[in-house]
């Protein structure tokens, strides 16, 4: 059920196991994520080394990571071979972890990506094709192309400094070939129900009070009318969609893409045909901006819409977000 994994590894004992691998779609690992952060031992628990087994619909940590290991992309029953020889290699890597900030005040953690737009809506509106497998992306796709809708606000972000983006990689001192987990709580035993509580973690630096104006060395983008926003901290946004080809799991940054009004359904078309091949950003398209940032904020003006969070949909309203570098702890190739 909902949130069930995340209540699990917010009371577990968690001494008891090298790793926690995650047999799922993204969906899953991101109740993980944010279930570790809730601990009161947040600090020690979100370094418990994490992997990944495509089993969903939308397996893009999956298909990043096997990117990252110099594979070409690959899908369905390949993608779970590939993964599985990754996890027996047991490298342990760090993994830049995403404080998402919503308008009634709650904190999430996010891997993967925040969208808003086009993308937020067929991520949310193609789950009723889900039975088709990874094809109700394309579906959904079609659909959402057949009618395109404007989305009017404000985004604001923090751009990267030049020369500060340094990969940091493998985590050394034999960190390879072993799950050694150092978590040595044990919650489980004095653990009881409870609501879930405000979310712990680290402070975030870079962010003002969304009621307040962004501070001065940010960029406010001078466009309010768009189709879509996309912030992106992996390469792949699905197995077939190389949206970040540059992204690398410890990067101290978010790719953000967005679209301004105006692109046609031809064009609109043409860059997620690119997408497929990660060559999106080199096709000159007058309507798409891309910058690499360190922190954001979207502020919507219309009353209704959609937001996800590595694809599930979130309060509706303003966000803001930061990068945190090489925050958890992922089995990668």
């Amino acid at each position: 059920r909902k949130n069930h994994a995340r209540e699990l590894v917010r009371e577990a004992d968690l001494s008891q196991w090298d790793a926690l691998v995650i047999i799922s779609g993204d969906g899953l690992l991101y109740e993980v994520i944010n279930g570790l952060l809730e601990r009161e031992d947040w600090e020690q628990a979100i370094h418990t080394p994490l992997g990944i087994l495509p089993g969903g619909s939308g397996n893009a940590l999956a298909a990043s990571i096997h990117h990252y290991s110099g594979a070409p992309l690959v899908s369905s029953e390949e993608l779970l071979v590939s993964c599985g020889f990754i996890l027996c290699k047991g490298l342990v890597s760090r993994m830049d972890l995403i404080s998402v900030h919503l308008s009634s005040g709650q904190r999430l953690f996010s891997f993967l990506s925040l969208a808003w737009g086009f993308v937020a809506d067929v991520d949310v509106e193609s789950e009723k094709y889900r039975h088709v497998g990874a094809a109700r992306f394309t579906v959904g796709t079609l659909v959402r192309l057949a009618s395109l809708r404007v989305y009017r606000g404000r985004l604001s972000y923090l751009p990267v400094a030049d020369g500060d983006d340094t990969e940091r990689g493998v985590i050394p001192n034999g960190a390879q070939h072993t799950f050694h987990n150092s978590c040595n709580s044990n919650n489980a035993l004095k653990a009881k129900r409870r609501d879930p509580p405000m979310l712990t973690g680290p402070t975030d630096t870079l962010l003002a009070p969304v009621d307040r104006p962004v501070p001065s060395d940010w960029v406010v983008v001078p466009e309010e009318d768009f189709v879509l926003m996309l912030a992106m901290y992996q390469s792949c946004l699905a197995e077939d969609l190389l949206a970040a080809p540059n992204a690398t799991l410890d990067q101290g940054v978010i790719h953000l893409m967005y679209v301004k009004a105006g692109i046609t359904r031809a064009s609109l078309l043409k860059l997620f045909l690119a997408m497929e091949k990660g060559t999106h950003l080199a096709t000159s398209c007058p309507h798409l901006e891309y910058s690499r940032v360190r922190a954001l904020r979207l502020e919507p003006y219309a009353p209704k819409g959609l937001i996800t969070v590595d694809g599930e949909a979130v309060e509706y309203g303003p966000v803001q977000a930061q990068v945190h570098r090489g925050l958890a702890r992922m089995i990668t190739g």
